[in-house]
């Protein structure tokens, strides 16, 4: 290295020493905490894993990994000793020095706040060392921590995600690097830095000074990268060396180097790790603590972590016992393999008397189509017992559907409306059942993202099944074993382990049952299991297995159509630059509106300025019109909204089945505030009131199977958070407003501008009703003035004159939010309960989200539990009534039925009377309802 210096040195690589008697362990809290947060929010969000939630809403994804990722570290690595830092509050010696310096960082999440101070609780349990430096991040503490170690001669191993580290290996200390994931981990000594970056270790930091850093908002020298940074290095030396024989290098990079030379020496600063901190850490007192098993327990139990993570964790700090194998849920180890009449009636026999039986398919996958037949089952009271229903004689048959369709017959179940659905694709009726586990979770605990069975017999009972071990010769790893000749049935391929396995499973579904039905019934939401949700989960099977016929050329030519206006989009964009650009590319996009158009900055993230919707919305009143920025940006939102459009319709024309209908899946344990989704297609996403909205409204047709059916039927609530909000608060304005059957908007209207009814114009009513489903949503003055373009101030004048004529809504509010904060949950009128124990947060803004959320569960939840109930009874009447109508949607506040000749009056009177009788209001509940041959003409 440096041969143009008149300096030539080869570049010596230190070889890592092994210490296994002192190995020492040092890990940067926050970096494995925000990796293990974002990892595992994203598995959950996308279906890859559980949600890590707690039943009092605290999110613990980071706790999780965290704990994980070290256990993972300590179990592997075997170290003797372990240290872990954590960054602190406040400015420290880079952010006095550089003002700018990490400030282009995203905001951290709200659920990640509160996550570092529970891993210090678990470490703390632990009895770990945490080492920090107030005014000092805590890569500077574990470079000095580092050096101490390995002037002692410990071996040192650094887990940082952060390339800084890299500066600290010598032959003594060794980086521990994270990959896409943290327990994707490798080793990074001086060889494995040298082969990736072509320098040694302790000139990474000039490299890094050179390039600029991105998640330090250190920008680098423009046009140089790192293989030209490296060459300059290995020519010249460190940074210092390198900027005296500036001048020797030619070229624009040359050029550009001598021009941000105090850049790189500013940047060769602020990434040097200091060494020399005086910490008060005897490293004898970093001896690799035993657990205390009580501590630890404590804690997760707090947490709500399972067992397995609890015994890895034990094992790895030496402290597991006898007692964490009682954390193995007992064996169901007699299955009957029932393959006749008798042996069945044989088996129900031997059952506890009145006692549920557990119902639930052989081995199910969680990813498999909802609605998916159901072929085998495994029912689990006393015994167990397994059935092929495929294979099943006539009398097994006849024997098994009776049962199933006894309602006298109590059953448990772990997914009721896809078991429903399943078992009705073979024409079997499912009665009498009493539980479903998903549905308890989920009103026990409605912001999880994941209730299937093991995580939540892991995080409620602490109670893990292990994975079924081959049985016998013949078997594969699964308990598979291979079928013999001549059998055609599914069971004979099903190994006895995977069967006891099951029948386990189905064991703890029951006590699992047990446990939530007590908190439910502790918390007043029995009901909401019993007369709501369990009843709805039958009725949206039906709806799924029934889907809503489609105008299949009809929806051809809206596809085809609306690629029109994105290629008109397109090139209006194009015709603004002397280049093409790719306007799904943000980082095009950038280059595009702040280098070449000069548009004004927007909010800087860690990418650059943003170029998302609302900031193109808002540069969009900024720019002046008729310029090529502001053509620019009005093509650029065109493209998006049609680009959107045609993707929607892509996926509905995607979603027609055979029988030319769309069976949309319905998600009952998915929004915290009892709202349903849908998902294959996603109907909820389809524009109300805009014109290409309707159009796509229109391929939605009356079916013609089975009938010809009549009309569409549309019926939906008039206002229903406003009447809701009316009744909550007691105000007796609204009250008046609703019962004399004015026009809302227009009667809040005229009382906020103190003008009469007749006075209020189109555009006073549009910013009433803005601010008034504003504030059910907790929108603020600023959030108001962004939505309507106005200043703070006046929509500061808005909301207090809207408040002191309608005070009733202000205690209200008000008051809901110290209710929540007092008790930790909010409540629908119904009981519905959703925990927001951010409410009591430090953090400002953690505290502000979860007052928006208090404002917003109480009404959004009982307009929830309300459409709920108006499906359950109008699905009663009409079945009462022997109609042949039936609904077929459920989208927001409507209902969507397919009404069948002659039976229109009736539908209508039934829609009416249970829709407007779903709740006991102080305020009427307002029911429109429209016909048409389309979801769009029955519009009303």
């Amino acid at each position: 290295m440096g041969a143009k210096t008149g300096h030539p040195a080869e570049v010596q690589l230190p070889v890592p020493v092994s210490r296994p008697g002192k190995r020492l362990l040092l890990i940067d809290g926050h970096s494995l905490a925000f990796r293990a947060f974002f990892a595992l929010s994203r598995a959950a969000e996308y279906g890859n894993g559980p949600g890590f939630v707690t039943s009092e809403g605290v999110h613990t994804e980071a706790v999780y990994g965290f704990v994980n990722t070290m256990v993972k570290l300590v179990r592997e690595e075997k170290p003797t000793h372990l240290v872990v830092s954590f960054d602190l509050e406040g400015p420290t010696l880079r952010s006095q020095e550089y003002g700018e310096y990490k400030s282009g960082r995203d905001e951290t999440p709200e659920e990640f706040h509160g996550q570092i101070p529970a891993i210090q609780r678990v470490l703390e349990a632990l009895g770990v060392p945490i080492v920090t430096m107030q005014g000092h991040e805590a890569d500077d503490v574990l470079a000095t921590l580092a050096s101490v170690a390995a002037a002692e001669d410990f071996e040192v191993l650094v887990f940082s995600g952060d390339r800084d580290a890299f500066q600290m290996i010598t032959d003594h200390v060794t980086v521990v690097y994270p990959g896409r994931t943290p327990s994707d981990l490798r080793r990074m000594d001086a060889a494995a830095v040298y082969e990736k970056y072509k320098v040694a270790p302790p000139n990474y930091p000039d490299l890094a000074a050179l390039t600029g850093e991105t998640a330090d908002n250190l920008p680098g020298v423009p046009g140089v990268g790192p293989g030209f940074a490296a060459k300059w290095i290995a020519a010249y030396g460190p940074v210092e060396s390198l900027l005296e024989h500036a001048e020797e290098i030619t070229g624009k990079k040359g050029e550009a180097l001598r021009e941000n030379a105090d850049l790189v020496r500013r940047n060769r600063k602020l990434n040097r790790l200091l060494t020399d901190l005086p910490l008060d850490l005897d490293l004898a007192d970093a001896a690799l603590p035993e657990a205390d098993p009580e501590r630890v327990g404590e804690v997760f139990d707090e947490l709500e972590f399972g067992s397995q993570l609890r015994s890895r964790l034990l094992d790895a700090f030496g402290a597991r016992t006898a007692a964490d194998a009682a954390a193995t849920a007992p064996e169901v180890t007699d299955v009957t393999r029932v393959r006749a009449a008798q042996q069945f009636t044989d088996w129900l026999g031997a059952q506890e008397a009145g006692a549920p039986v557990v119902v639930r398919r052989l081995s199910p996958d969680p990813k498999a189509p909802s609605g998916r037949e159901v072929t085998t089952l495994v029912l689990t009271g006393r015994t167990g017992a397994a059935l092929d229903l495929v294979a099943a004689d006539q009398p097994l048959t006849r024997a098994v559907e009776d049962w199933l369709g006894d309602a006298a017959a109590p059953k448990i179940v772990d997914g009721l409306k896809d078991l429903h659905r399943g078992l009705g694709q073979r024409g079997i009726a499912l009665e009498g059942v009493r539980d479903d586990v998903q549905l308890s979770g989920y009103l026990v605990r409605p912001a999880l993202r994941s209730y299937e069975l093991e995580s939540q017999l892991a995080q409620h009972l602490e109670v893990e099944v292990p994975a079924a071990e081959a049985a016998a010769a013949g078997s594969d790893a699964h308990g598979q074993t291979e079928l013999a000749l001549g059998e055609a049935d599914e069971l004979s391929g099903v190994g006895d382990a995977v069967l006891v396995r099951e029948a386990t499973l189905g064991r703890a579904c029951r006590e699992l049952s047990e446990h939530l039905r007590g908190l439910l019934e502790a918390d007043g939401q029995l009901g909401l299991l019993t007369d709501l949700e369990l009843p709805l989960a039958v009725i949206l099977a039906r709806m799924e297995a029934t889907g809503i016929a489609m105008d299949r050329p009809g929806i051809d030519r809206l596809f085809e159509d609306l690629q029109q206006p994105i290629d008109r989009a397109f090139e209006q964009a194009q015709a603004q630059l002397d280049h093409e650009v790719n306007l799904g590319s943000t980082k095009q996009l950038q280059a595009v509106m702040f280098d070449e158009l000069g548009l004004p900055k927007t909010k800087k993230t860690k990418t650059g300025y943003t170029t998302d919707a609302a900031a193109v919305a808002d540069l969009i009143g900024k720019v002046s019109p008729e310029t090529p920025g502001s053509r620019f940006l009005v093509a650029l939102m065109n493209w998006r909204e049609y680009s959107k459009l045609k993707q929607i319709v892509a996926g509905l024309r995607d979603a027609i089945a055979d029988d030319g209908r769309i069976h949309t899946t319905y998600q009952q344990t998915v929004a915290a505030t009892g709202r349903l989704s849908s998902t294959g297609p996603n109907l909820q996403n389809i524009p109300v009131r805009t014109e290409q909205g309707q159009r796509i409204r229109d391929v939605f047709v009356v079916g013609q199977d089975g009938g010809p059916y009549e009309c569409l039927m549309t019926a939906d609530y008039s206002q229903i958070e406003m009447r809701i909000m009316a009744h909550l608060s007691g105000d007796e304005g609204l009250i008046e407003a609703f019962r004399g059957g004015e026009d809302l908007h227009r009667f809040v209207g005229s009382r906020v501008f103190d003008v009469s009814p007749q006075e209020v114009t189109p555009q006073m009513r549009s910013k009433v009703k803005a601010m008034s489903y504003g504030l059910v949503y907790g929108l603020s003055s600023y959030g108001l003035s962004q939505q309507l373009g106005i200043g703070v101030d006046e929509a500061r004048t808005m909301m207090s004159g809207y408040f002191e004529r309608f005070g009733g809504v202000r205690d209200f509010l008000r008051g809901v939010v110290e209710d929540a904060r007092s008790k930790g949950y909010t409540e629908t009128i119904d009981g519905r309960r959703r925990y927001l124990p951010d409410l009591t947060s430090e953090n400002r803004q953690a505290r502000q989200a979860a007052e928006r959320m208090a404002l917003n569960a109480p009404i959004q939840g009982s307009a929830a539990d309300i459409i709920k109930k108006a499906m359950i009874g109008v699905d009663r009447a009409l079945r009462d009534g022997q109609l042949r109508s039936r609904v077929l949607l459920q989208v927001h506040d409507e209902l969507i039925v397919e009404v069948a000749p002659g039976e229109g009056e009736a539908v209508e009177r039934i829609l009416r009377t249970e829709m407007a009788g779903a709740a006991d209001l102080t305020v009427p509940l307002d029911v429109n309802v429209g016909t048409g041959r389309t979801w769009h003409q029955a519009a009303h």
